[in-house]
């Protein structure tokens, strides 16, 4: 399953003319068994893992002196569109609700590097960062004062990276990504080549110690680009 749906996504990425190309889903994985959830293995983080408590979502447990914990999907291609519901869990220590965000990650190669949307939901703010290689974050767009559900709630995040093959900004990717059915964020960078990894996926962590700090994932679904 895995090298199909590679090839697919890969395949449809040739194929995409714009940003604006009609999405089609080719991965979901709705968590709702022990296999569904294996499916999303872990990518990094040094001290943390899945905590149990739930069987119809993915839960993450930040260890000592870790800050984020990722994992990615069976999906490997360049131009995909990600989206999951991701909540912060009830019982994270108080003290960290506020630094903690929720994250999805595109093109994630070596390191860490790639292209991420974090929420942090106490915060009312979502980032788009770009991450290189060597833990360098850019920070794309920042957005703040959004509504979004308090700790044991789930939030709707989406992620779309496409490289354009046509029109005044050939060549470069527009980062489109929406929290709660609201843009947050449309940019275009042109140095998109600099990311070599074809990863996607999830993380969660906070800012600073996260020691205790728990969050989950559901509802996940990759889409590429139309043919048509």
């Amino acid at each position: 399953m895995r090298r199909l749906l590679a090839l697919m996504a890969l395949t449809s990425a040739v194929l995409a003319t714009s940003a604006s190309a009609a999405m089609i889903g080719i991965y979901r994985n709705g968590m709702e068994s022990k296999a569904q959830r294996g499916q999303i293995v872990k990518l990094s983080g040094e001290r943390c893992g899945r905590r149990g408590g739930s069987a119809h979502a993915l839960r993450i447990l930040i260890g000592k002196r870790t800050s984020e914990c990722a994992y990615r999907t069976p999906v490997i291609g360049r131009d995909l569109e990600l989206a999951a519901t991701a909540k912060l869990v009830e019982g994270t220590p108080q003290p960290i609700e506020r630094r903690a965000f929720l994250a999805l990650n595109l093109r994630t190669g070596g390191a860490g590097a790639g292209y991420q949307l974090a929420l942090f939901p106490k915060q009312g703010k979502a980032q788009l960062r770009k991450i290189s290689s060597d833990g360098r974050i850019e920070y794309l767009q920042i957005q703040k004062g959004l509504r979004t559900q308090a700790p044991g709630r789930a939030n709707e995040l989406r992620l779309r990276a496409l490289n354009l093959t046509s029109g005044p900004k050939k060549g470069s990717c527009q980062i489109v990504a929406y929290v709660n059915g609201r843009l947050v964020a449309d940019v275009n960078d042109a140095a998109a080549g600099e990311l070599e990894g074809r990863a996607s996926g999830v993380s969660f962590g906070a800012v600073g110690k996260a020691k205790g700090a728990m969050g989950s994932f559901d509802d996940l679904v990759v889409r590429v680009p139309s043919p048509s």
